[in-house]
């Protein structure tokens, strides 16, 4: 039931992502069958530029606008590393370029991922998922990408041994890795032009989630005008409700930030905390925090909340004990602020810090809970 409300939304996110998109700035014209490959120089993860001149050698040139944060284009990244190595030997390229402006991405559509879709980014994923393919950033200006005109990420242009498009397309008819696809459009394609054979199907439909151009950019001042305006409270709890939000009895990965005014620490980083619940705000998680400061200091709490934009969910612990609470949240906690935690449906604690937090790291920890994770892990 779980993994069938994972695809809806995601379905659902790719639908909302174009037709938002649609109403706006119009995607540049696929590259048409028959076409040269337009020329380009990119900067590559290796720390190398590449040119079209750099596959000089190819007998066959695939070329796969892909990216990081796209559970779509996750799902395929296996499968470019396997047609990459089944056709190494046989005189096959492929080169993978990430067509996106970070800038463009809105923090929701970061939820499928654990990296964003910059160049720093772009290195970590592939180091992570062993890339054996140049993986190019074109992000910056996208003169590249609106040449080849890619509707989403994965697109796939294969080009002959003259840089003729003769296949534009998807890699194959099914997004879920698990299952065998029932046409392999991009490696029929290949075959084809190795034996110097007509491609079977040109060009076929992709899916996936559109392009990041940089004329989307103004997403992000529409969603902050949006955030502006969502109220924020803040109510009180004391220790039987802090002993409730531990046992987590709710659906979702719940992450507890004990934070005060006075806190240095606290006030520099609870802005991570408001990007992360901004991030995963359509997954299965929640982000909670309580102050710790006197109950007097009620409205001051509550100025600092409305200043970061906390809409979720905040308490302020109403009792003078903070020992109490210091106990009922964790009995190995120090009592020194802020303190961090990650509970799982049922209870379970998978992350506890005092002090400031890594965000780049408790982002990696929160996306790799069974909870959250990839689309198709």
């Amino acid at each position: 039931m779980k993994k069938s409300f994972l695809v809806f939304s995601h379905l659902f996110l790719c639908i909302v992502c174009f037709s938002s998109f649609a109403a706006g700035f119009h995607d540049p014209p696929t590259l048409a069958i028959g076409s040269k490959a337009p020329d380009f120089n990119l900067p590559c993860i290796d720390g190398k530029n590449y040119t079209l001149n750099s596959f000089k050698d190819a007998k066959v040139l695939v070329i796969a606008f892909i990216c990081n944060h796209c559970p779509t284009s996750q799902a395929y990244e296996e499968r470019l590393i396997q047609l990459t190595r089944d056709y190494a030997d046989k005189g096959v390229n492929l080169v993978a370029i990430n067509p996106n402006n970070p800038a463009s991405l809105r923090y929701d559509e970061l939820g499928w991922s654990d990296v964003g879709d910059s160049f720093e980014d772009m290195k970590v994923r592939a180091r992570e998922k062993h890339f054996n393919f140049p993986y190019l950033y074109d992000g910056e200006t996208e003169i590249t990408s609106k040449q080849y005109g890619p509707v989403s990420t994965p697109h796939i242009f294969i080009f002959d041994k003259n840089r003729i498009l003769r296949y534009c397309g998807r890699v194959d008819d099914m997004e879920n890795p698990h299952k065998a696809p029932h046409s392999s459009d991009a490696r029929n394609a290949i075959d084809a032009l190795l034996n110097n054979q007509e491609v079977p199907v040109a060009v076929t439909k992709v899916f996936g989630c559109s392009i990041k151009w940089l004329e989307k950019n103004d997403w992000l001042d529409k969603a902050a005008i949006k955030w502006a305006k969502e109220a924020v409270t803040l109510d009180t709890i004391n220790v039987s409700g802090v002993t409730d939000l531990l046992k987590n009895n709710s659906d979702k990965l719940r992450l507890i930030n004990v934070w005060a005014t006075w806190c240095g620490p606290c006030t520099a980083e609870f802005t991570d905390f408001i990007t992360l619940s901004r991030i995963y705000v359509q997954r299965d998680f929640e982000f909670i925090s309580i102050s710790a400061d006197d109950t007097e200091k009620k409205d001051k709490a509550l100025k600092f909340l409305k200043n970061k934009q906390s809409s979720g969910t905040n308490y302020l612990f109403a009792e003078d004990d903070k020992y109490k609470m210091i106990e009922a949240i964790d009995p190995q906690w120090q009592g020194a602020l802020p303190y961090t935690l990650l509970v799982e449906p049922g209870g379970k604690i998978v992350y506890s810090k005092q002090g400031a937090i890594d965000p780049e790291q408790l982002r990696k920890i929160i996306f790799n809970d069974p909870f959250i994770g990839r689309l198709y892990k």
